[in-house]
């Protein structure tokens, strides 16, 4: 099972600097995979969770690319209505075959309204919009020999609604939610499973989002999400996914306080502690 990290690309602390160690610490401690979040226009919904400055991800993963050396690289994850599919199709291809075949292209239908305003996006249609622009982008990617030789980039659908599941099994190759709790992710897992076998689909490789947090106590409780307790407990979800079948697991570090960029180490100490009990 692969492990990845989401890296904050938004808040006080981040600046081109911090990126780049946070893109060296994450490929140093052995992680596999580096993500990044999305928002275009910061409106007021956005920035009370994500405030500026908030790097654009196409932008931030090509330079990122050029200051790593095999680390994949992805979003988690790209809101699909915001951009034209066909410049969407056209950068992420781009950035597939400029990083050495290193991207992952996750996305989502998005949820900020004010943002969807501010874009002159229609927030009711996302849903829509997005199938809609998975679709073209799929359509424009199958229509370069070259490119469908290679394989394309891995495209990875979030989100955990009923349509967010038929979208996954329509368009994915994985199946990416974030941030749940682990018996949340058994039953819909298992749910997104007999929608690919009612449509007679296979069904996408499972490559959930979750927290890290590492705390010098046990969590309990039925809220626990995954991802969150001592490190006895991180392990032992990161091999309960394993065994649910998960290929990748992303962490996700960043606990919701904007204040936490200012202070990256704490975020790589969690992050080197599951490194080193990461089986062999």
């Amino acid at each position: 099972m692969r492990l990845g990290v989401n890296v904050p690309n938004f808040g006080p602390g981040t600046t081109p600097d911090v990126l780049r160690r946070w893109a060296l610490t994450v490929e140093g401690l052995g992680f596999d995979l580096l993500m990044v979040s999305d928002h275009v226009v910061i409106t007021p919904d956005v920035a009370e969770q994500y405030p500026p400055p908030f790097y654009e991800p196409f932008t931030t993963l090509s330079w990122l690319a050029g200051a790593t050396t095999g680390i994949t690289l992805g979003t988690t994850v790209l809101i699909v209505p915001y951009r034209h599919p066909l410049l969407v199709a056209r950068m992420a291809a781009n950035l597939h075959d400029l990083s050495g075949g290193r991207l992952v292209l996750g996305v989502g239908a998005g949820w900020a309204r004010q943002e969807f305003e501010a874009l002159g996006v229609a927030h009711e249609r996302r849903g829509k919009l997005t199938d809609e622009y998975l679709a073209a982008m799929r359509d424009a990617w199958a229509d370069e020999r070259d490119y469908r030789a290679r394989g394309g980039v891995p495209l990875w659908i979030g989100g955990g609604s009923p349509a967010a599941l038929r979208r996954a099994v329509r368009f994915g190759q994985a199946w990416h939610p974030l941030r749940n709790t682990l018996p949340w992710l058994r039953e819909t897992w298992s749910r997104l499973q007999d929608i690919a076998a009612e449509q007679e689909r296979p069904a996408p490789a499972l490559a959930p989002r979750i927290l890290l947090r590492i705390t010098p106590k046990p969590v309990t409780g039925a809220e626990r999400r995954a991802g969150e307790g001592t490190i006895e407990q991180v392990v032992e979800d990161l091999e309960e996914l394993r065994l649910l079948g998960a290929e990748t697991v992303v962490l996700d570090p960043f606990h919701e306080d904007p204040a936490e960029t200012l202070r990256p180490e704490a975020a790589w100490e969690m992050l080197a502690a599951v490194a080193a009990r990461r089986p062999a």
